[in-house]
């Protein structure tokens, strides 16, 4: 595959660039990054199905974008429940999935969002059968460190993470939105232990990872907002959520790692004090729709809050003129650092081929070396 863009010239490793950037010390240029995409656009841009460009990691490749690694763990249901079709419903078909989820899906295969039906876990009698069959710690845990060690050698010239899982967002996709909502008051004590579960799969994966690597940042992923705010209350996600980020933050604190991102979406604003008190520090890929310019939350929270993403993909569909307008407004806090701009979720076929490389190379010719 022959890259469609010329990597940015720069002085710095890749590595260097990335953790002088996020940490507020001089870089050659901004790191070049970006989410991805979403499937459609592997079928829909020219550029994309001329080049044999199927998935996110080649097209990294195929822009030429600065190399960032994460390495996880088996941090969540092992076994997974075996997917099947359970009946068929018009042009529609009724599933189990891996979750354990009841869902619509098109019979057609198209991908879009299921309609969730139900879950497989309903009361504490459920919970307590399922995390005895699929959350053993013990099950098929054990992380291979010596080939790991083989793919990320210690002189690497890439940041490298460790994940950290989820706290509740993986619990919400279990239950369901509503089933969690109900859950938190009709069965406190089975979702405390849902969470606690959680943590106890993450530490178990840090223990055996951490003395091994220099990782230069921390990821998570907990999708628990929308754009009218958290589905669960700020009290609970204090109370229960923020004080199990206490304890793994401790075990990155021990091992040097002092930037930890989570992948939230939608208004994150209630949470935000208590992401920061726990120790995720870092907002990805920032959904400004969902929440407002990334900005506004750098100037109340100043350096306790970094962030990574936070370009307006609707503004990406406007045009150019909306495009170098955004870039703009992002520019002063690419050059105060502690933020690395992309688009703020996948970038959607929207989004047409002209505007997006047109957002590439302004990118390039604003930020670049």
């Amino acid at each position: 595959m022959t890259p469609i863009r010329e990597k940015w010239n720069g002085t710095m490793s890749n590595r260097e660039r990335f953790n002088n950037q996020m940490n507020y010390k001089p870089v050659d240029r901004c790191f070049n990054m970006e989410f991805g995409y979403w499937d459609e656009n592997f079928s829909q841009w020219k550029m994309f199905i001329e080049n044999g460009i199927k998935n996110n990691e080649q097209a990294d490749q195929f822009f030429n974008f600065d190399k960032i690694d994460c390495i996880f763990g088996d941090l969540w249901m092992n076994p997974c429940f075996e997917t099947k079709i359970l009946e068929r419903r018009g042009d529609k078909n009724l599933i189990l999935n891996y979750e354990g989820l009841y869902a619509e899906v098109p019979a057609d295969g198209h991908d879009t969002i299921p309609h969730y039906i139900g879950s497989s876990i309903e009361t504490p009698d459920d919970w307590k059968k399922v995390k005895a069959e699929r959350f053993r710690p013990e099950v098929v845990r054990k992380v291979d460190i010596e080939a790991l060690k083989a793919k990320h050698l210690p002189d690497r010239d890439y940041p490298l993470g460790v994940h950290c899982g989820s706290m509740i967002g993986k619990i919400r996709d279990m239950l369901t939105f509503e089933g969690l909502c109900y859950a938190i008051y009709d069965y406190p004590e089975m979702i405390e232990d849902m969470v606690e579960t959680s943590c106890i799969l993450v530490e178990n994966f840090l223990d055996q990872i951490l003395p091994h690597f220099d990782f230069d940042y921390a990821s998570g992923w907990e999708d628990i907002c929308f754009k009218n705010g958290p589905i669960v209350s700020p009290e609970f996600f204090k109370n229960v959520v923020m004080p199990r980020y206490k304890r793994i933050n401790k075990k990155l604190k021990a091992h040097g790692i002092d930037l930890w991102y989570t992948d939230c979406d939608g208004d994150i604003r209630p949470l935000l004090p208590y992401f920061l008190e726990g120790g995720i520090n870092c907002m990805f890929p920032y959904e400004v729709n969902g929440c407002c310019h990334p900005a506004e939350l750098i100037k109340e929270y100043g350096k306790d809050l970094k962030i990574m993403g936070g370009i307006d993909k609707i503004q990406l569909i406007a045009g150019k003129d909306a495009i170098k307008a955004y870039l703009e407004s992002v520019a002063p806090l690419v050059e105060a650092g502690g933020y690395i701009p992309f688009c703020d979720h996948r970038c959607p076929p929207d989004v047409t081929e002209e505007n997006y490389l047109y957002y590439l190379d302004l990118k390039k010719e604003m930020f670049g070396l």
